[in-house]
């Protein structure tokens, strides 16, 4: 990687210098070192050249880095962070670490985070101040911070002020670099930081270590440019870049050929795939088709968005077969007006529209999605209409979501007028109608016979298996160990809210 491509990369003094200034000048002395990503330059994006990387290595300098050494990497927000956490995990055995179950006996400790929502970060600056009394028994463990939250200016200031114990700063477009922070936070007695402006590029063959052999994820492209006027993903994640359609089968058919069950193709904005290749004509749909002849019981994909959902991708996911039917569609809003507001680029009609289309096409299909209450703006009405819609579709479930500002967006620059009492109350108006559809839903498998792919003991219970039916739903049963990996019928013979509780059946039935 050369000093172009290192783009916004800086190295800055931190807490292991001799400089004693107050928080208030050590604030002026950063920002005249620190150039940060500009995020009101973002949308202006689209001429950088992306580069596509077929083989990634690890330069032989770095062989045996982490011999006798120890890592931890603690995991925040979606499937993709938990994507990228596979991928640093992979480097650091390949460089010769060891992974940990524990922060005290860890070498390095890695806080992968998530931007998405405030919560989220105030989850991880609570564990940043509770491994600073780590980090002063033991000064010589690496303490980094990754992820989404590493791309937003505002956290990178925030930890250059006030946590000067963080050893290390990355973001979402150099994981592939790992081996080079850690070398140069080891040599160095400043706080190493690599944040990118840049797009990323898209690198192969990076190491993986799955968490378990039953279901996997595989990313097949990076990035969002669809600039929802709430989300800071559009940010952190960079402009759309889609992985070569070769390369995501050949991963498929490895996966197939190591025993995995299920796959599930991830992308910020996956039914945008392939919307950036120049010189074929290839999305989704054409992958789904590709993907639906490999021997591998499940396929799925998350998340999509309703603007990029085509005809064609609804016409592959009709042949059913190892295609799930279960589709997460998040709609955020029943509004049109919120909808124009939140630039989703869709009507309350045109997604209604989708909608039938997917039933019509696949009338068995399960559908679940995305709300946010309490947008800027929104009206009692305007709310009404997220209720109703939500009962016309009739969604099997929903992540539901009080808003939350997320500076560098839009909507951070609109005023939060809705009171956080009528936020809540809000929610719970939208949770109480999501139990009561779900539990409508789930009652009508009660006496039916479900396949259910086991994925092991349940949380509450050693006795009793755990796994999901095709359309993601949780089914609990009592049966041999066994059975975990493996795909088995079970019969319904209790619904609740969330779950169903069943019993493992042996006999050849007719699975509904």
């Amino acid at each position: 990687m050369n000093e172009k491509q290192r783009v916004e990369s800086q190295k800055v003094q931190a807490n292991n210098s001799s400089d004693k200034k107050s928080d208030k000048d050590y604030s002026k002395y950063f920002e005249t070192v620190y150039v940060a990503p500009n995020l009101k330059d973002a949308k202006k994006r689209g001429k950088e050249s992306v580069q596509y990387h077929k083989d990634f290595n690890i330069p032989e300098e770095f062989y045996g880095l982490g011999n006798g050494r120890k890592f931890y990497i603690r995991t925040y927000g979606c499937q993709m962070n938990e994507h990228d956490t596979e991928v640093m995990a992979g480097i650091f055995e390949a460089l010769g670490y060891e992974a940990t179950e524990t922060v005290e006996d860890a070498n390095v400790i890695l806080l992968n985070t998530c931007a998405i929502r405030e919560n989220a970060e105030n989850k991880v600056f609570g564990e940043i101040g509770h491994l600073k009394a780590l980090k002063k028994n033991n000064p010589d463990v690496l303490l980094g911070v990754c992820g989404c939250m590493s791309q937003e200016e505002s956290v990178v200031n925030r930890i250059l002020n006030k946590h000067h114990h963080i050893d290390m700063i990355f973001g979402t477009h150099n994981i592939h670099r790992l081996p080079h922070l850690l070398k140069e936070a080891y040599m160095s007695k400043e706080m190493v930081i690599e944040v990118w402006s840049k797009e990323g590029d898209v690198i192969e063959n990076l190491p993986k270590v799955r968490k378990g052999n039953i279901k996997g994820w595989v990313n097949i492209m990076y990035g969002c440019d669809k600039f929802c006027t709430y989300c800071i993903v559009p940010y952190t994640r960079g402009k759309e870049r889609s992985r070569r359609p070769d390369d995501i089968i050949q991963e498929v058919r490895q996966l197939a050929a190591l025993g995995y069950k299920e796959i599930t193709l991830l992308g910020q904005n996956v039914n945008a795939y392939g919307k950036d290749f120049e010189d074929i004509e290839y999305g989704l749909g054409h992958l789904m088709d590709e993907i639906r002849k490999i021997d591998i019981a499940r396929i799925r994909f998350t998340t999509s968005h309703p603007r990029d959902f085509d005809d064609h991708l609804i016409d592959v996911l009709a042949k059913g077969g190892n295609l799930v039917d279960h589709i997460h569609l998040p709609v955020q809003s029943g509004s049109t007006d919120v909808l124009k507001i939140m630039a989703r680029k869709y009507s309350r009609e045109r997604y209604l529209e989708l909608v039938r289309k997917i039933k019509e096409a696949m009338p068995n299909v399960s559908l679940t999605t995305d709300i946010i209450v309490g947008f800027p703006n929104e009206t009692d009405e305007q709310f009404e209409e997220t209720l109703s819609l939500y009962r016309e579709v009739e969604f099997d479930s929903a992540y539901t979501f009080i808003y939350s500002p997320r500076e560098g967006t839009p909507a951070a620059k609109m005023e939060d007028n809705i009171p956080m009492e009528v936020k809540k109350e809000r929610l719970q108006r939208l949770n109480a109608l999501v139990n009561e559809v779900s539990a409508k839903k789930l009652k009508e498998y009660e006496g039916q016979v479900v396949e259910v792919l086991v994925e092991g003991e349940s949380k509450n219970n050693p006795d009793v298996l755990a796994g999901y039916t095709s359309k993601n739903k949780l089914v609990n049963f009592k049966g041999p160990k066994s059975a975990i990996g493996q795909l088995v019928k079970v019969k319904v013979l209790e619904a609740k809210t969330w779950t169903l509780n069943g019993e493992m059946i042996t006999e050849t039935v007719e699975v509904n």
